[in-house]
């Protein structure tokens, strides 16, 4: 029996685990597959207000995701950190005043106080200006933040675990049928076929993409409400530019596009607004939308970027609230939680949209949305506790890398800085008492051993090669096909050797 049950394990799903078990509260999640497997590994990766919103007087929205940026840059600085942008104005798009006063707002609604204010750029004098056609002279910089999306959710996940929360992946739920005060839920473990049957006092439903199909085929009920299935798409590329300063694009459809510095040595380009038709679990970057990033970004570097110079795409499905926008890209990007079950029954609570950068307080609003339910329910908490890993200063990566570096003397610093920016201060209980190479085990390619892979199969429900090459970190683009291939047979056989011996 538990208090709540929650389906799907993305940023939101996660995010209520962990303001739950930290109030009291027993909880259990299941994920059809792996943590963050869809919407939440396939963001632009920002904690960012949405500068664009504004022109949609979403302010409310903006001004909540503002405040919470630099919450969570304070408490993850390890997977999140500022971010410079640079904005070329374009004579024949957006003039210059409505910019200024954009900028003007958005520097001034969320009580910034960490992160420095816009300024003008010239950009025939600014580094940032180099790589881009000589027609764009004038520019703005404004502050937003990175960041590791994937490894945001699995740190909540972790820190939800450590507070007695059950998290279970490769678990779907097949049916939950209310009797009384109580849900009875019925489980298939994905990988062995085995069910298994829970009572919970109450369902949150945060399947994200799937969180109509739950209602009507895994709850078998009736709803009014309806999402838009909007794909998000992104190409990344060879490095574009050396400096750290990311760019926004303005595009004549009124739509943007950034260009950002991405794993050190490529750049990220993102994002499209497209309308996803079929299984969320199917969605990638068609051929189409890869044209349009390269058109974008083509229009304001000096040198084109073509096909040759992508290395990687991927596309994720934002399940919007339908609010019966006419386009996708006008759709609001606002939460909307609804709880259904009259007196005496027991709650279900449907979560629809959101941005990661307002995860936090959707979690904790959902979780007070329950307390009528729950007398004993303790206070909020969550706001500017860190995750796993970031207890440290905001300004104190550079610190902590020299620190475990002298620790580690066999790092390199490149190798030293992944290792902060992946677990922070718990990169040392990673690497545990080793004092060479050879004490990490296997070599997996470029700077992955088996240490690290214990790591994240014991500590952060890793079960394949895809799940810490390209969720848990982005190693995957760096090692070849076989190096990936040796990874996932290690991984089986470790499962299987676990398995037996459990027997």
């Amino acid at each position: 029996m538990y208090d709540i049950f929650i389906v799907g394990g993305g940023v939101n799903g996660v995010g209520i685990a962990r303001d739950a078990a930290g109030r009291g509260l027993s909880v259990a999640l299941c994920e059809q597959a792996d943590l963050a497997q869809a919407t939440s590994s396939a963001s632009t990766k920002l904690f960012h207000g949405g500068l664009r919103y504004l022109e949609y007087y979403e302010f409310r929205l903006v001004r909540q995701a503002l405040i919470e940026r630099e919450r969570l840059l304070q408490a993850m600085p390890h997977i999140a950190w500022p971010l410079r942008f640079v904005l070329p104005h374009h004579k024949g798009l957006r003039p210059r005043w409505l910019i200024r006063l954009g900028l003007f707002i958005y520097d001034h609604l969320g009580g910034r106080k960490i992160l420095p204010a816009t300024k003008s750029l010239d950009l025939t004098s600014d580094i940032a200006g180099v790589v881009l056609k000589d027609s764009y002279t004038h520019g703005y910089e404004y502050s937003d933040c990175w960041v590791e999306d994937a490894r945001l959710v699995v740190l909540n996940a972790r820190d939800a675990a450590d507070r007695g929360a059950e998290i279970l992946t490769r678990t779907r739920m097949i049916s939950a049928e209310r009797q009384g005060d109580i849900w009875k839920i019925s489980l298939n473990d994905q990988e062995t076929g085995a069910t298994r049957e829970i009572e919970s006092k109450a369902i949150v439903n945060a399947g994200g993409p799937w969180v109509e199909d739950i209602i009507r085929n895994g709850l078998r009920m009736n709803t009014s409400d309806k999402i838009r299935l909007v794909r998000g798409s992104h190409i990344v590329t060879k490095q574009l530019f050396t400096h750290g300063k990311p760019y926004i694009f303005q595009q004549g459809d009124g739509r943007i596009v950034f260009a950002i510095p991405y794993e050190t040595d490529f750049t990220l380009i993102g994002t499209t607004d497209a309308e996803q038709t079929e299984d969320p679990s199917k969605a990638v970057c068609t051929p189409e939308e890869a044209d349009y990033l390269l058109k974008a970004a083509s229009e304001y570097f000096a040198k084109p970027v073509t096909h040759d110079d992508i290395v990687w795409t991927y596309a994720g499905v934002r399940p919007l609230y339908d609010d019966g926008a006419s386009s996708a890209t006008d759709a609001t990007r606002d939460y909307v939680l609804k709880i259904e079950g009259d007196k005496g029954q027991a709650p279900l609570l449907n979560i629809f949209g959101g941005k990661i950068t307002t995860y936090r307080r959707l979690a904790e609003k959902a979780v007070e949305m329950l307390r009528p339910y729950h007398d004993d329910l303790d206070p909020a908490w969550t706001a500017g506790l860190p995750l796993p890993g970031g207890d440290f200063p905001v300004d104190g990566v550079k610190t902590l890398t020299s620190v475990i570096q002298g620790g580690y003397p066999f790092l390199d610093p490149a190798w030293a800085l992944r290792l902060v920016r992946a677990y922070g201060t718990d990169a040392p209980k990673m690497l545990g008492d080793a004092t060479s190479l050879e004490n990490l085990g296997i070599h997996f390619g470029w700077n992955l051993y088996e240490r690290e892979v214990r790591w994240l199969m014991d500590k952060e429900w890793a079960r394949t090669a895809e799940d810490v090459l390209y969720r848990r970190s982005k190693i995957g683009l760096r090692v070849s096909e076989e190096d990936k291939d040796r990874l996932e047979t290690w991984m089986q056989n470790r499962r299987g050797d676990t398995a037996t011996a459990a027997e």
